[in-house]
């Protein structure tokens, strides 16, 4: 697009409300594409082909979002590029309602219709004239004889006001090269428009697999529909300059489910972020909630785990008992690899997981949230606490063995962890110790591992209807 010379676009601004005005509206759209990403952001690229006189005109793009960043907006012409520029933009969203038409009347005259009983038993329109004199907290109107606030009847208007739209429309002030059809591109970014990830994964009986399936929940909320449109969705944190003032937020409504069986997407990198792209047209209604389908694995390998996790402060002071009956985490997790039947890159959203009971019926077992995973990283979910097998702490001993230097001090701490197990079978649980500082532990009832700088982890295995002690002495220097 080739920008018009200073002087041509000063000259341009105060007519522009005075040229002729094109409409076009979704009727003459030749493809729609959407980028959605993560934090309420979508980028659309709307094509339509629009026949345009020579010269100056005002074109009303109409049906665009409702929050639309008019500075972001960028108009096109694909047919014809040269000699074709743009002087002004201007976004109107004061949209017609019965309320705003009656505001934009006050200080006008309005018609007024009331029904009227004759003599005879008819009934009959009668008709008067009245003076809008305020809107705010019921309509006062004027009559020729009297002042009425609360009338009964119908309002009728002349006409509706230049500066009331119907639907949010894009007014461009441009230079067309030639009169003929031409083909425009006008692309924005918007909110309203965001999507999320949900996966849905089913536990096998023996809990050694699952099956997952991954479902890109879309809401529409700006105010705006997107009819047959290519739609694609960014995954990563792509940074942002943050208005000062935010756009308002319509209200949502559950527009509908996802068609069975949905395709799924197909993913691809874009930067230092993954492009995932529906593989056939989608509609997005205003006011609209989508789902469709992002990916389906079966039989991946999962690993169970229980944890108890202790606290980096036990180290550092005399406690005691330290608690009885405490909860004991269970973690299920999973390799994304392609040799799990898996490989490829996940939106951060929430992992629902089910599992069948003896009669074969699904039951929700926990959830938990991931983040961006890419491929060949491990999924780690949380689904809550064991119910039958819990834990009792307790410090043993704790000393000090003097101070180092000025700053650094040297403690011998002793701890007693029981673990019960109610289950008819045995189980391990992973105890996961933060030790914070130096530390050494010269006593152990069970090996540990060192999980990194300050944790060390114990692996114990608890008999059927039983328990098992853990007993170490770490020392620390901190």
């Amino acid at each position: 697009m080739r920008m018009p010379p200073l002087a041509l676009l000063l000259a341009a601004v105060p007519l522009c409300a005075q040229l002729k005005e094109i409409p076009t509206t979704q009727k003459d759209q030749q493809s729609l594409a959407v980028t959605i990403y993560n934090e309420n952001l979508a980028l659309v690229k709307d094509t339509r082909e629009v026949r345009l006189p020579k010269g100056e005109v005002a074109l009303a793009f109409q049906e665009v979002s409702a929050q639309i960043r008019p500075e972001t907006a960028l108009l096109r012409d694909i047919t014809h590029p040269d000699g074709f520029w743009v002087a002004e933009q201007n976004f109107d969203f004061d949209l017609l309602t019965p309320q705003k038409l009656l505001d934009k009347y006050v200080g006008e005259k309005v018609g007024v219709i009331t029904m009227q009983r004759e003599e005879n038993g008819k009934t009959v329109e009668k008709h008067e004239e009245a003076l809008v004199l305020a809107t705010n907290n019921g309509t006062v109107l004027q009559f020729p004889d009297r002042i009425e606030t609360s009338y009964v009847g119908r309002i009728v208007f002349p006409k509706v006001p230049e500066n009331l739209r119907a639907r949010p429309t894009l007014v461009i002030s441009l230079n067309s090269p030639l009169a003929a059809a031409q083909k425009l591109e006008l692309s924005y970014l918007t909110g309203g428009l965001a999507w999320r990830a949900d996966y849905v994964a089913n536990l096998a009986t023996d809990e050694k697999t699952m099956d997952l399936n991954g479902w890109v929940t879309l809401t529409n909320t700006s105010g705006a529909a997107y009819p047959n449109a290519t739609l694609q969705l960014v995954a990563g944190d792509v940074n942002r300059v943050m208005p000062k003032v935010a756009y308002g937020r319509m209200m949502m409504k559950d527009g509908g489910a996802a068609p069975a069986p949905p395709p799924q997407m197909q993913e691809e990198n874009l930067f230092e972020y993954h492009l995932y792209t529906l593989d056939r047209p989608t509609t997005l209604k205003a006011a609209q909630t989508k789902q469709v389908a992002l990916l389906s694995a079966s039989s991946i390998p999962v690993r169970k785990e229980y944890l108890l996790r202790g606290e980096s402060y036990y180290y550092q002071g005399s406690y005691g008992e330290i608690g009885a009956k405490l909860k004991v985490g269970v973690f299920v997790e999973f390799d994304n690899r392609e040799a799990n039947r898996m490989g490829m890159p996940l939106p951060k959203g929430t992992v629902r997981v089910y599992k069948r009971d003896s009669e074969g019926r699904a039951q929700f077992i926990g959830e938990d949230a991931i983040d961006h995973t890419p491929k060949n990283e491990t999924v780690r979910l949380k689904l809550g606490d064991a119910f039958d097998v819990t834990a009792r702490r307790k410090q043993t001993d704790f000393k000090s063995l003097g101070a180092i230097g000025k700053y650094h001090y040297n403690y011998e701490t002793a701890f007693e962890v029981e673990l019960k197990n109610a289950k008819k079978e045995a189980v391990t649980v992973s105890v996961l110790e933060p030790i914070y500082g130096d530390w050494e532990i010269i006593q152990e009832s069970h090996p540990h591992t060192k999980e990194s700088a300050g944790a060390a982890k114990f692996k114990v295995t608890v008999p059927a209807e039983g328990s098992m002690k853990l007993t170490y002495r770490v020392r620390t220097k901190w």
